[in-house]
C-alpha cells in the first residue's frame, strides 16, 4: 500500500490522508482483534483459524482490486484483509512455540519466520511497485489473491498438534470493550490537528472502555470465568517490558515506511516502483539479521540483542534526517534505511521470543493474542502519529518530515528505556 500512495490518490480521487486511513483501519483492524482471533485458536483449533484467515484475506483483495472509491477499498483492504490477518496470525506463532520447546530453537523458528518475512517485505515493494507502475494499483491486489490461493493449497498437509476444545468459553463482553476502546484512541490520534476537540474525546472515550475492560476482565476472573485476557499475563515484569519494545519497534519500522514513501511520492514525485527500490536497503538489513537470529540467541543475551536493535534503529532515523537535508540524491537514504532494517530485524526475534518463553504452554494463546495484538497496535499508532504529522499542513514539505522522524527517534528512546530495564536472563511465570 505505502508504495501505491499517488497512484490509489489520483485513481479514487482521494487524499494522502484517505490512503493513511484505508492503512491505519488495516493495521487498527489487526490489532482490536488479535487478542479475540487468538481465544477462537483454542475453541476452534489453529489450522482452521489459519485457514479461514487466509481465505478472509483472499476476498479482500480481490475486493481491493474492483473497488470503484475509497469505501469500497477500506472494506477489501482493511476489514476482510485486517479481520483475515488478525485470524491467521496467531496459529502461526502458537505453533512455532508448541513445536520448538527451549528458546535457542523458538528463536531459530522465530528467526525463520522473521526472516521469511523480510522476503515478503523485500520482494513485496518491489513486486507491487513494478505491478502498479507495469500495469495497476489494481493487478497488485489481484497478485495477493493469487499468493494468499497457493499458501491455502500448501497448508493442507499443516498438521495442528492440539485438538480444537469446542466448550472453551469465549467472552464476548471482554471483546467488544477492548476493541471499541482501542479503535477510540487510535481514531482518535487520526483527527490530531485537524479536529483537536474529537480528538480529546475520542482518546477520553478509548481510554474509558479500555479501563472498563480491565475492570471486567478482573471481576470475570474473580468469579471463576475465563476471561478474554488473564490478568496474571499483566504481571510478569520481564513480559510486560518486552511487550512494550514490541510494540515501540512495530512504530518505528511502519512509521519510517509510511513517512518515507509519502515524502517519496508526494514531494520528490517517485514512482511506485521507485519507490520500492529504494525501500530494498530496508528490506535487506531485515534479511541478514534476522537469519542470523538462532547464532545471536547462542551467543548474546536477548537483552543485549533488543538494546543494539534500537540503538542502530534510532541512528538509522538519524540519519534519514541528515543525510536526507544534506542531499537530493536517493543514495541519502539508503544508509538510514538499511540500519533500521538491520536494527528492527535483530530485535524483533529475541522481543517474541523474550514475551512467548515467559509463560507456560497452557498461556500460549493468551499470550500469543496480546503479543501480536500489541505490535499491530504499535504498527498502528506509527502510521496514525507519524503519518498524521508529515500530512500536516502545518509544516509542509521537509519541515513536516522532519518532525514526523523525530517523533519516532522520540518513541525509539522509549522503548531502548524499556530495553535497559529487562534481566539479562528469562524468567518464566508459574
Amino acid at each position: 500500500m505505502n508504495v501505491m500512495i499517488s497512484d490509489i490518490s489520483q485513481d479514487l480521487n482521494t487524499t494522502v490522508k484517505g490512503v493513511q486511513t484505508t492503512i491505519t483501519l488495516f493495521l487498527l483492524i489487526m490489532a482490536v482483534l488479535m487478542i479475540p482471533c487468538s481465544k477462537l485458536t483454542d475453541r476452534w483449533g489453529r489450522k482452521r483459524c489459519f485457514t479461514m484467515g487466509l481465505t478472509l484475506y483472499g476476498i479482500g483483495a480481490l475486493v481491493s482490486a474492483i473497488a470503484p472509491n475509497l469505501g469500497v477499498l477500506i472494506l477489501g483492504n482493511s476489514v476482510f484483509e485486517g479481520v483475515g490477518t488478525a485470524l491467521l496470525i496467531p496459529p502461526v506463532y502458537i505453533l512455532a512455540t508448541l513445536w520448538f520447546a527451549d528458546v535457542t530453537s523458538r528463536a531459530w523458528a522465530f528467526g525463520v519466520i522473521s526472516g521469511l518475512g523480510g522476503v515478503g517485505a523485500a520482494a513485496g515493494p518491489l513486486i507491487g511497485g513494478v505491478i502498479t507502475t507495469g500495469i495497476s494499483w489494481r493487478a497488485a491486489f489481484v497478485f495477493q489473491a493469487l499468493v494468499i490461493a497457493t499458501i491455502l493449497l500448501l497448508s493442507r498437509r499443516l498438521v495442528d498438534p492440539l485438538p480444537a476444545d469446542p466448550t472453551r468459553p469465549f467472552d464476548a463482553v471482554g471483546a467488544i470493550l477492548s476493541a471499541v476502546g482501542m479503535f477510540f484512541v487510535v481514531f482518535g490520534i487520526l483527527q490530531a490537528g485537524s479536529n483537536n476537540v474529537l480528538f480529546a474525546i475520542c482518546l477520553g472515550i478509548g481510554a474509558a472502555f479500555l479501563a472498563s475492560f480491565f475492570l471486567f476482565i478482573r471481576r470475570r476472573e474473580r468469579a471463576g470465568k475465563e476471561p478474554l485476557l488473564s490478568t496474571r499475563l499483566f504481571r510478569n515484569r520481564t513480559c510486560n517490558l518486552a511487550l512494550v519494545t514490541q510494540n515501540v519497534q512495530w512504530l518505528m519500522l511502519l512509521g519510517t515506511s509510511f513517512v518515507v514513501s509519502v515524502f517519496l511520492q508526494t514531494e520528490r514525485g517517485y514512482s511506485a516502483i521507485k519507490t520500492g527500490v529504494i525501500f530494498t536497503a530496508a528490506t535487506v538489513g531485515i534479511l541478514i539479521s534476522s537469519f542470523a537470529a538462532e547464532r545471536w540467541a547462542r551467543k548474546y543475551a536477548q537483552k543485549t540483542l533488543i538494546v543494539t536493535g534500537f540503538v542502530l534503529t534510532i541512528v538509522g532515523i538519524g540519519l534519514l534526517l541528515g543525510l536526507v537535508k544534506a542531499s537530493s540524491s536517493d543514495w541519502a537514504f539508503v544508509p538510514g534505511l538499511f540500519l533500521i532494517g538491520f536494527g528492527v530485524g535483530a530485535m524483533l526475534t529475541p522481543s517474541v521470543n523474550v514475551v512467548q518463553s515467559s509463560f507456560p504452554e497452557a498461556l500460549q494463546g493468551e499470550i500469543s493474542g496480546l503479543s501480536r495484538s500489541v505490535s499491530n497496535l504499535g504498527s498502528s499508532f506509527g502510521t496514525a502519529i507519524a503519518g498524521t504529522i508529515i500530512v500536516s499542513v502545518v509544516a509542509p514539505g521537509y519541515r513536516s518530515y522532519a518532525w514526523a522522524m523525530a517523533s519516532l527517534i522520540l518513541f525509539g528512546l522509549i522503548g531502548l528505556g524499556a530495553a535497559l530495564l529487562l534481566p539479562s536472563k528469562l524468567e518464566r511465570a508459574a
